[in-house]
C-alpha cells in the first residue's frame, strides 16, 4: 500500500485524477462536542442562544462555508465546487452536541475531506460561541461515518 499524495520519489503530490469517471460522491462526517451543564442549561428550542447570536445556526453556516474552502485550507486537496453541502446539529441522549456534515459532488474526486473540514469547523464554532460560559467543553472526536462513490463506499458501522 502506498500513500496517494506522495510521487514514487516520497515527494508531495497532488492525487491526478485525470482518468477517473465522473461520479456522484457523498460524504457524511461527524464531530461529537461535550458540553459543561452550564453551557447544557442555556440550551432552549434546540439551539443556544448568546451575545453573538444563536450557536448552532451559527455554526451551521461557518461549517458550510468552511467546507467549500476545503482544498484553501487541506494543501493537496483539489479545489471542488460542492454541489451541496448540509450540516445537522443535534443533541443525543448523552447529553452530546452530534455535528453531522454531508457533503456531496459530481465530479471524478470524492468529498470526505469537505465533510470533515465542514463538521470540524462546525465544532469549533459552538466552542468559540460558548467558551464565555465555560472553557471546560471539549471536542471528543470528527470522524468519517460514510462516503459513497468513487474507487470503493465506505460505511461506519
Amino acid at each position: 500500500m502506498t500513500f496517494s499524495h506522495l510521487d514514487e520519489r516520497g515527494m508531495p503530490n497532488m492525487v491526478d485524477v485525470g482518468g477517473k469517471q465522473i461520479s456522484l460522491r457523498t460524504a457524511v462526517a461527524r464531530s461529537i462536542v461535550s458540553l459543561p451543564a452550564e453551557v447544557l442549561e442555556q440550551l432552549t428550542n434546540g439551539d443556544i442562544q448568546t451575545k453573538k447570536g444563536s450557536v448552532f445556526q451559527t455554526a451551521i453556516i461557518a461549517g458550510i462555508m468552511a467546507a467549500k474552502k476545503t482544498g484553501e485550507l487541506i494543501p493537496l486537496c483539489h479545489p471542488l465546487g460542492l454541489d451541496n453541502c448540509n450540516i445537522n446539529i443535534h443533541l443525543s441522549e448523552e447529553q452530546e452536541v452530534v455535528i453531522d456534515c454531508t457533503a456531496t459532488i459530481t465530479a471524478k474526486t470524492g468529498v470526505e475531506m469537505e465533510a470533515l473540514v465542514g463538521s470540524s469547523i462546525a465544532a469549533l464554532t459552538v466552542y468559540d460561541m460558548c467558551k464565555a460560559l465555560s472553557h471546560d467543553i471539549v471536542i471528543k472526536e470528527t470522524k468519517l461515518m460514510e462516503k459513497t462513490g468513487g474507487k470503493r463506499d465506505f460505511k461506519r458501522a
